[in-house]
């Protein structure tokens, strides 16, 4: 199923040259805000290729902004992303587009196409971004269909027609159709009950050891988090920080984690002293 650089539509007329600067991405003094509410706060932080980090923190301190954030979706105030050496902001709407070929997204409600069929929805980048023939697409769809646990018979079904656990699968293998560096999970299992979180969980865990990607979810599952990821980032309401104190309150191994001393972590995880 490998999609070589042969097989992308290049823009000659925009060339991008990438870097090889370590690591594969870096938020540099970031703060966003909309209209006149700060949700990002000087963010700083890096993942480096083959990592696993979870994105964690309560409802309202800008996690899922801050996702969007990194493939380009929202544009930083102050700050910059750079995804193997390229600042996001001073790329052309064409080299961003091709440098998003390098990413996948798993979106929460899975975000599929209600109009297309599965087989549609998971061929959608291949038949944007690539030459390859229909048959070459049909054979990755029918191979990521397989990987991410699902019989042959949804190809041709509808979103509407599969169980939630199901169209997170297709997301899955949406995302994976172009073999990306680097995938982000935004609540990869909210809604699910615990066995098809787990499923989830564990399709996480295969995904990024049989493509050797690097992985960034957003999260309020803590056993997700915990099982699935071996760095943990997170952060704090801007409302709640004291004036000039860093939003990111943790980044550390899961371990550390449940080790703080920080009350505010303890609160979050629900630690009694």
């Amino acid at each position: 199923m490998s999609v070589l650089k042969s097989d992308f539509i290049q823009d000659s007329s925009s060339p991008i040259l990438i870097g090889q600067e370590k690591p594969i991405l870096h938020a540099e003094n970031l703060s966003i805000k909309f209209g006149s509410n700060p949700v990002l706060q000087d963010i700083d932080f890096s993942v480096f290729k083959g990592e696993t980090v979870a994105i964690i923190g309560e409802s309202g301190c800008g996690k899922t902004v801050l996702l969007k954030t990194l493939i380009g979706l929202n544009k930083p105030n102050i700050g910059r992303i750079c995804f193997d050496g390229n600042d996001l902001n001073h790329l052309s709407y064409f080299d961003l587009a091709r440098i998003r070929t390098r990413y996948g997204f798993v979106f929460q409600q899975a975000a599929l196409f209600d109009s297309m069929t599965i087989r549609e929805n998971i061929a959608f980048t291949l038949v944007q971004h690539t030459n390859k023939s229909k048959k070459e697409i049909n054979e990755i769809v029918e191979q990521l269909v397989n990987e991410v646990g699902l019989s042959p018979q949804v190809l041709d079904k509808k979103p509407a027609e599969l169980s939630g656990g199901m169209r997170k699968r297709v997301g899955f293998a949406r995302a994976l159709a172009l073999e990306p560096e680097l995938i982000l999970y935004d609540e990869p299992t909210t809604g699910l009950d615990p066995i098809m979180s787990n499923v989830i969980n564990e399709l996480m865990i295969e995904t990024h050891t049989h493509y050797n990607v690097t992985s960034i979810m957003v999260t309020h599952d803590m056993k997700s988090a915990c099982k699935v990821a071996e760095r943990i980032i997170m952060l704090y309401p801007i409302a709640k920080l004291k004036e000039s104190e860093p939003q990111i309150i943790f980044d550390g191994t899961t371990e550390e984690l449940q080790s703080s001393n920080d009350q505010r972590v303890q609160q979050f995880l629900g630690i009694k002293n």
